[in-house]
């Protein structure tokens, strides 16, 4: 039995998240939706991933891409990849898996399906763009099941932030100080925390685990003064910067730099938010820059429950704390401010005084006083390019492709209007 990954129509839901990567590239916790599959499931399960089609050039390089056999009676797991896998997910998947023919179906939502592969490609056809979850519902035996965490919303992954991290911090080896750590850096409840093989804590810095965990990942710095407190995850080569303040339920990716005051938020790969300034409950993604001074709102004046704008329509979270969702290679300039539940979308430029809108459309240019306008296709790759480079990683013709394929996206959303 092959396991594969899939994506549905819900990712839709999730853009500009998932505008330049799988959805289970999203991160909630300490890592990725896939990598929490693949600790789960062991180096030994066959598993494969099926994504959209305009993804597929650049991430084929990265990932097991799913191929359609031509075998009608290939026996395939489906797995929902907006699932956050865990250990009863796993031991499902490898021990007690569906029947053939059979469907595991939460609140109306396809979890897993145990079907031949001409069910869902046809002889002759190509692997669909997205997976038909009602097709495949209406052609199985369903059988209800809860208790499996899934991403259904765009706000989702700062909400099961703080349960993540936690589940997480389980599996990652606390108490173990291989790094540098200066005598003069502080470091609290120490069975608690982990700094891994080269990284570095300068004097002064607090680590403190008192309430929480602090994994400082290997190459990873803590410069000085930093302040890491309540389940703070640092990545890879990652940077804590000076006078930093980052605390409760924070994940900082992989060679990013995180300065200011940061809480119950999560900044991808490749990231910056070096400058001080207040990061509250937001979600930031890869290649974004938010200039110094930049402050979110995370909470209403009223105390009251968050609203997004999506697709030109409120729609309430239900959340009292909710702050920015960034889409890729997004900035803003000095001094920006947003307000609480504002969406921007990939490859946006903001800038000026004032709050911009709540939703800030993808590839455009601009800020609260002028509006906003298209940003040009050629100047955003070059910018994109130039970014990534700097942290010595090319843009080749297939992120490159990718990438101008999500602009014609937005550039035909809006001529659509």
């Amino acid at each position: 039995m092959e396991i594969v990954v899939f994506e549905d129509a819900a990712v839709r839901r999730l853009r500009p998240l998932v505008d330049l990567k799988p959805v289970y590239g999203l991160h909630a916790g300490c890592r990725s939706l896939l990598q929490k599959f693949r600790f789960y499931l062991g180096p030994h399960a066959r598993l494969t991933c099926h994504l959209r089609r305009y993804l597929e050039p650049f991430y084929r390089d990265h990932l097991c891409v799913f191929r359609a056999s031509g075998d009608p009676r290939r026996d395939i797991l489906l797995v929902n990849g907006r699932l956050l896998c865990d250990a009863r997910a796993a031991s499902l998947m490898l021990e007690d898996p569906p029947s053939p023919g059979q469907c595991l179906v939460q609140d109306g939502e396809m979890v897993f399906a145990r079907v031949s592969e001409a069910l869902f490609v046809p002889r002759g056809e190509s692997v669909p763009d997205l997976i038909d979850t009602d097709s495949i519902m209406a052609g199985t035996q369903t059988v209800a099941v809860d208790g499996f965490p899934m991403i259904a919303n765009l706000w989702d992954l700062v909400t099961l932030q703080p349960v993540e991290l936690q589940r997480d911090a389980r599996t990652l080896g606390l108490g173990k100080i291989t790094g540098a750590v200066s005598p003069e850096a502080v470091l609290v409840n120490p069975g608690n925390i982990c700094v891994g093989e080269g990284a570095l804590v300068k004097p002064g810095a607090v680590l403190d685990a008192e309430d929480g965990f602090v994994y400082v990942s290997p190459g990873a710095v803590v410069e000085p003064q930093a302040v890491l407190s309540g389940n703070v995850f640092l990545g890879v080569s990652a940077k804590a910067k000076t006078g930093a303040r980052i605390y409760n339920n924070v994940a900082i990716g992989n060679f990013s730099k995180a300065g200011g005051e940061i809480e119950d938020s999560v900044l991808e790969s490749f990231s910056n938010k070096q400058h001080d300034g207040f990061l509250g409950h937001s979600y930031i993604s890869s290649w974004c820059n938010l200039g110094a001074g930049t402050n979110t709102s995370d909470l209403r004046n009223n105390y009251g429950k968050v609203s997004l704008v999506i697709d030109g329509e409120q729609v309430c979270t239900g959340e009292q704390f909710l702050g920015l969702l960034m889409g890729e290679h997004s900035k803003c300039s000095i001094n920006s401010m947003f307000n609480t539940g504002t969406i921007a979308g990939t490859s946006a430029n903001i800038f000026g005084a004032g709050f911009p809108p709540k939703n800030i459309p993808s590839f455009s240019w601009g800020g609260a006083g002028e509006g906003f306008t298209p940003y040009d296709v050629e100047k955003a790759v070059a910018t994109a390019r130039t970014v990534m480079a700097r942290r010595n990683v090319r843009m080749n013709a297939a992120y490159e492709s990718m990438f101008r394929y999500v602009e014609s996206l937005e550039r035909a959303a809006k001529t659509s209007l």
